[in-house]
């Protein structure tokens, strides 16, 4: 599939990064590729930081400086100039506090929510809006919901309010012009309660243009006929269904969870299904762009590939506003840069946070690039390969 768009051009994917800044990138990877390493590196720092060792510092101009744009909503906006003004990248916020249960966390991540729509409404380069349903709400109120067990009178009220919660967020990005909300996957013990309030939201929001996204997660097995769902939906409804594909996040967590409780994993058996899935799922939604607009959340060149091949038989320009590609900050710069040189509407998410309260989300982000299939092989030779370019014609 050369012909439509093959990612090698390194000068294009590390055109934004110094001579030292590829040199720290390759150090940080190599660093990730050792599995083993990660796993005892995490709860050594959790310790460190426990305990106020000095490791801030390193954190801040390692890990949190590859991955994440800035600790603040200011912070992060010279990260976001640069990916727009220097490569024509678009930025998704990110606000990237995990593992926290209480009001105030749920409160305090509407705020920031809100702050990030202040910002994002008046640049043209920050499109999206995105959350993460457990940061507006108690995980077990979401698996309550979807296993149909009756709520307590206070567990009532808890959903209430993440209802309240998502219907103001999406209420103030349908209040703008154009920007738009991605609402990201759960478990699948807790993604029935977020599919039906996700679906309220499209049914209320997105009658004029599409202003709320769900999330697929295309390793799980059931999705297909949940597309067919939200097609339906789409017809009845007369509304825009916006989806944002991505293969899935939660696969051993799955697995584990259905071998432990005696049920049927819902995770598809191999990669091999999921890209086919992934695949399907897309290319269903191409011939219905009446009605769906699709964000492709994807670090897979060749899901990437198929889409450019069939947007080019259908005859569709390349910065189509409906269709959105994405790739995480940090990962697979040839992915987005390639895309955006050639006119395609390519995003990064871009995470940012306290440094310590990110740490999770890093340690995930270091975790997921050891067993995704390639993943920090690929970025690392792709490093390597700008590296000796630069050599060669003694770029210094």
């Amino acid at each position: 599939m050369k012909d439509v768009l093959d990612f090698e051009n390194t000068e294009i994917a590390f055109s934004n990064k110094s001579n030292r800044q590829l040199r720290k990138a390759k150090i940080l990877f190599s660093i990730i590729s050792f599995e083993w390493l990660i796993k005892i590196a995490k709860p050594i720092t959790n310790l460190l930081l426990h305990i106020h060792f000095p490791i801030s510092p390193i954190l801040k101009h390692t890990v949190f400086k590859q991955f994440c744009g800035g600790e603040t909503i200011a912070q992060t906006e010279s990260t976001i100039n640069t990916l727009y003004d220097n490569g024509g990248v678009y930025s998704i916020l990110d606000y990237s506090v995990e593992g926290k249960g209480d009001e105030r966390f749920f409160e305090n991540t509407v705020n920031t929510l809100s702050r990030v729509c202040d910002y994002a409404k008046h640049s043209i380069k920050t499109p999206f809006l995105v959350f993460k349903p457990t940061g507006l709400g108690r995980s077990a109120i979401y698996e309550k919901v979807t296993s149909n067990v009756e709520l307590t009178e206070s567990e009532q009220k808890e959903w209430e309010k993440i209802v309240e919660r998502f219907n103001l967020i999406c209420s103030s990005v349908a209040a703008t012009d154009n920007l738009k909300i991605m609402i990201d996957a759960e478990e699948s013990w807790l993604q029935g309660a977020v599919d039906q309030l996700v679906e309220d939201m499209m049914v209320k929001y997105n009658k004029i243009r599409t202003v709320v996204f769900t999330t697929l997660q295309m390793y799980r097995l059931d999705r297909l006929t949940y597309l067919e769902h939200l097609n339906n939906l789409g017809i009845q409804h007369g509304i825009k269904i916006g989806i944002k594909f991505v293969r899935g996040a939660y696969m051993e967590m799955e697995r584990e969870r259905a071998e432990l409780k005696g049920y049927k994993s819902p995770i598809c058996q191999d990669k091999a299904s999921t890209d086919l899935n992934y695949n399907t799922a897309v290319s269903y939604s191409l011939v219905r762009l009446h009605l769906f607009e699709l964000f492709i959340g994807t670090h897979n060149e060749l899901s990437c590939q198929i889409l450019m091949r069939d947007m080019i038989e259908k005859g569709m320009k390349t910065n189509d506003n409906r269709i959105w590609f994405g790739q995480l900050y940090g990962m697979s710069d040839h992915i987005s840069y390639n895309l955006a040189k050639n006119d395609y509407n390519a995003t990064k998410y871009v995470p940012f946070g306290e440094l310590r309260e990110v740490i999770p989300y890093l340690f995930r982000r270091a975790e997921e690039n050891t067993s995704i299939g390639n993943q920090t092989s690929r970025e690392l030779n792709l490093i390597d390969k700008e590296i000796k370019r630069r050599r060669k014609n003694q770029i210094v």
